[in-house]
């Protein structure tokens, strides 16, 4: 428990520090020009899911039951090193016709910068991955938050720092290394300096196995690994093809990178959500996989529980960040407040994926993982179609719809199969009335949104109280049977 708590702790932490960039990124730059912000960290996500390709779940999978896990490793991060050797040389020699398909044909240096920072943070991926594996959460979260405090060191330099400098001594040594017209492009090159700074700090673990690449076991963990590449790649289309759709979808007149620049800044104000979701599956991957090599009756019964009671604090981060969303949105500058509208389908959007996500350990313990990559490929041609239907006619509005529909479909066709595989004893009746309720709770507040502040804010209080109080009711007897077990 203590190694699951430095995951998921720091996991929260450090999304949460790097997470009020995003206010202070809004406070600096125009809504359009944060849009280009929103727009390349897209591309970005794509480009980390094709430049790892399943291979660090492969890596958990094969490791945790091989005689040679030291082998696994070898073979992997060989892999990832020439695949992303021959990704780099490609960005280099054609950085400036990628960047003018990208509509950046202005600032190549920005496609560049974002190449090797990509190319850096996929070739750690197999190291963090060794580090969860071994139980090492210590040096896992040190050189996590280490990355993210350099991360908003950097843009504090470059953005707010560097000009002050300038403004004050016009003629010191920063004016060398400064350039006021390279704008959102510190943005990027704070990120690439962060992640040479993990690279370093991995090193230790890189150069401690003697390289040795097993083409047989390759072949076996491609084999596992290529349909998690596929779900990747068609939870990023879920995720973040809305992002890049938008400037080409929305037509020039309605100022399509302003708009993506208002919903870029709003669909991270899930961020709690995002948080929880990511913290769980740092904490509870490896736990899944270990328990895999000695399989028990009880497990489905664990991961119920597990399951009730994520989507409990899932829907506790909901209603707190929608009861609340007036103060939620200070957080972010008046212009960019007219798209606060879309947080509360991107919550539960956010929900609904992590449930999926939850759920679908029945397809990697089972070994069927094309099951995965079926379903987010429905899912991706969902988001595709609802995105070029629905962004031309309701804007980013329309993409907050798509992915409400995208994950919910995504989770119900994962809960049917999984079921026929891998049974799992849900409480669906205890699991659907928080739901209810959750959802009555939201929709009275609503009600309040004309009250003033002073009334609206105790109305709010005394319903998530409600809530609250339901859940205690329904689950203090079981909660207070596994506190007292685990003391036992």
């Amino acid at each position: 428990m203590g190694d699951t708590a430095i995951y998921g702790v720091s996991s929260i932490v450090g999304r949460f520090l790097n997470w009020w960039l995003v206010p202070y990124h809004a406070g600096i730059f125009r809504p359009e020009e944060y849009g280009v912000v929103s727009n390349l960290y897209s591309y970005v996500a794509f480009a980390m899911i094709l430049l790892t390709y399943g291979l660090e779940t492969g890596y958990f999978r094969f490791a945790s039951k091989h005689p040679q896990p030291a082998t696994v490793f070898s073979t992997a991060l060989i892999s990832l090193l020439s695949t992303t050797t021959l990704f780099l040389l490609v960005m280099f020699f054609f950085r400036g016709e990628i960047a003018t398909a990208m509509q950046y044909g202005e600032h190549p240096s920005y496609v560049w910068w974002l190449a090797l920072t990509v190319g850096l943070d996929a070739i750690t991926a197999i190291p963090f991955a060794q580090l969860r594996l071994q139980n090492r959460p210590i040096k896992f979260a040190f050189v996590k938050l280490v990355n993210i405090g350099l991360n908003i060191g950097f843009n504090l330099f470059f953005l707010s720092i560097c000009p002050l400098i300038i403004k004050h001594y016009p003629h010191s040594l920063v004016a060398l290394i400064y350039n006021p017209s390279l704008g959102v492009g510190y943005v990027f090159l704070a990120n690439l300096l962060a992640s040479l700074s993990t690279l370093l700090l991995l090193m230790p673990e890189i150069l401690s196995i003697k390289p040795r690449f097993d083409r047989s076991l390759f072949r076996q963990i491609m084999g596992y690994s290529f349909p998690i590449l596929i779900i990747g790649l068609a939870g990023m289309v879920n995720q973040n093809i809305d992002k890049i759709l938008i400037p080409f979808l929305i037509p020039t007149e309605k100022d399509p990178m302003f708009q993506l620049g208002i919903y870029g800044a709003n669909y991270k104000l899930g961020v709690l959500m995002n948080m929880f979701i990511q913290a769980f599956r740092y904490a509870f991957e490896p736990f899944f996989f270990a328990r895999s090599s000695t399989e028990s009756s009880s497990d489905p019964v664990i991961y119920a529980v597990v399951m009730k009671y994520f989507i409990l604090f899932g829907l506790l981060i909901f209603l707190g960040m929608t009861l609340y969303i007036d103060g939620v949105q200070l957080l972010i500058p008046p212009e960019y407040r007219q798209g606060i509208k879309v947080v509360p389908l991107i919550l539960m959007a956010d929900l609904f994926f992590g449930i999926f996500f939850s759920a679908s350990i029945w397809y990697k313990l089972k070994d069927r993982t094309w099951y995965g990559a079926y379903i987010a490929l429905a899912g991706a041609a969902i988001t595709i179609l609802l995105n070029f239907l629905l962004i031309p006619v309701m804007g980013y509005m329309g993409s907050a719809v798509t992915v409400f529909i995208c994950f919910f479909i995504m989770m119900v066709i994962n809960y049917f199969w999984g079921q026929k595989y891998y049974p799992i004893p849900y409480d669906l009746k205890r699991i659907g009335s928080y739901f209810l309720v959750a959802i009555l709770v939201f929709s009275l507040s609503l009600l309040t949104s004309r009250l003033s502040p002073w009334l609206k804010f105790p109305v709010n209080t005394a319903l998530l109280a409600s809530f609250l109080m339901m859940v205690y009711a329904l689950e203090a007897k079981e909660l207070s049977s596994i506190l007292f077990k685990n003391k036992g």
